[in-house]
């Protein structure tokens, strides 16, 4: 016998001063579900995510909760924590009939590896991600939302995490761009696309085969809507001349339907196309470190390290959460001294970097002044182009 819904949304549409980012959506999340959340960057999955954690109001439709169910969610971005230890900011996610069960949060910290003695300023991306993970879970909620959990965490964390949701009682509303993770915790899986929910009863294994699926149905109805449009439009110049009052409606179905061509092939999805400059050539030295050491509050963190890196290398740095593998980074790049030890960049070296959160970028500036400041023109491969199309 299936679950009744805990969780339902009904009708609901919501946008932002534009084009609604999801119209007269419906969802009903039952106890126990295993739904993986999916769709292209910028459809609406983390605003949808925070609609159900009651964290942003719908425009029209319904949201209901069942009475006494405990939603607990983990946001993309977590906010630090401002003068908390570890331990003390974790216990918080604890609900109110379950004041004083340290043994909740003793045990999810030591199931993620964190010292609950640490103060959160301290911590390291990927640790404060494991943070904000043990948070939502400590409390066992009914309903768990989690926003791209796997993001810069290590594998046996993500391990952990897929077998802690596996034996997980309550329902789980995942969104991740990790396939594997997916693959291993979802049950069913709803799609956000071109601002419709489409849900499949089967978990993200299934995805790609289902996809192509509803892509290929989709571009069935556009062939039949042409040929539709083709018969009309002879009509229209050939056939019985449109100015009688019976013949009115058929012009304004053939309005509509050229309307909704018009629409469908406008939210035709399309694909990235990405590409790395490999701006002037440098010399065969980019970057050269011998015997680099640096540590923070008395603690090491690199030590003794020595290494060399040539033109055309593709160096992959692995290691837990906490490691120190930002740090090398930034001390290969020249953002941070080096204790002690030498740092050597080549010649004509020019750098890029993409640091995890994202610090480069100012939040309250548009995409085209990030880019091109007050011009309409950016360079790529060496050849000025258009900002607009750029971004397109």
């Amino acid at each position: 016998m299936a679950q009744p819904p805990i969780l339902t949304l009904r009708n609901a549409t919501l946008g932002f001063g534009g084009k609604p980012l999801f119209e007269n959506l419906e969802l009903a999340v039952p106890r126990g579900d295993r739904l993986a959340l999916v769709g292209r960057n910028g459809c609406g999955k983390s605003t949808l995510l925070k609609v159900m954690a009651g964290r942003v109001a719908l425009d029209s439709g319904d949201f209901f909760l069942q009475p006494g169910t405990r939603v607990a969610y983990m946001e993309q971005d977590p906010q630090r924590a401002a003068e908390a230890t570890v331990h003390d900011w974790v216990a918080e996610g604890l609900g109110p009939d379950q004041a004083g069960e340290e043994w909740r949060v003793a045990a999810v910290l030591d199931g993620l590896s964190l010292d609950g003695a640490r103060h959160t300023a301290t911590l390291s991306g990927g640790e404060w991600r494991r943070a904000a993970l043990a948070r939502a879970l400590v409390g066992e909620p009914d309903i768990l939302l989690l926003d791209e959990p796997t993001n810069h965490m290590d594998l046996p964390t993500i391990l952990w995490l897929e077998e802690r949701l596996k034996a997980f009682k309550g329902a789980v509303v995942t969104i991740s761009h990790d396939r594997a993770f997916l693959r291993g915790v979802s049950r069913r899986t709803a799609w956000l696309d071109r601002g419709a929910l489409r849900l499949m009863e089967r978990n993200f294994a299934h995805f790609d085969e289902w996809q192509e699926e509803v892509l290929a149905a989709e571009e069935k109805e556009l062939q039949r809507m042409d040929t539709r449009l083709a018969q009309e439009l002879h009509w229209l110049h050939h056939g019985i001349t449109a100015r009688r009052k019976r013949n009115q409606g058929r012009l304004k179905e053939l309005n509509k339907l050229r309307e909704e061509r018009a629409r469908r092939q406008r939210e035709q999805p399309g694909s990235v196309r990405m590409t790395a400059s490999t701006g002037e050539a440098s010399g065969k030295v980019v970057v050269e470190a011998e015997h680099v050491s640096k540590s923070f509050d008395g603690t090491p963190v690199i030590n003794d390290f020595s290494s060399r890196i040539l033109r055309g290398d593709r160096v992959g740095v692995i290691g837990p959460n906490g490691a120190g593998k930002s740090t090398l980074l930034s001390l290969l790049t020249g953002e941070l001294a080096p204790d002690s030890g030498e740092i050597r960049l080549g010649t004509n070296i020019q750098l890029a970097r993409f640091d995890q959160h994202r610090e480069s970028l100012d939040p309250d500036a548009t995409p085209w002044k990030t880019l091109a400041g007050d011009n309409d023109t950016v360079y790529v491969n060496g050849q000025p182009k258009h900002v607009g199309g750029y971004l397109r």
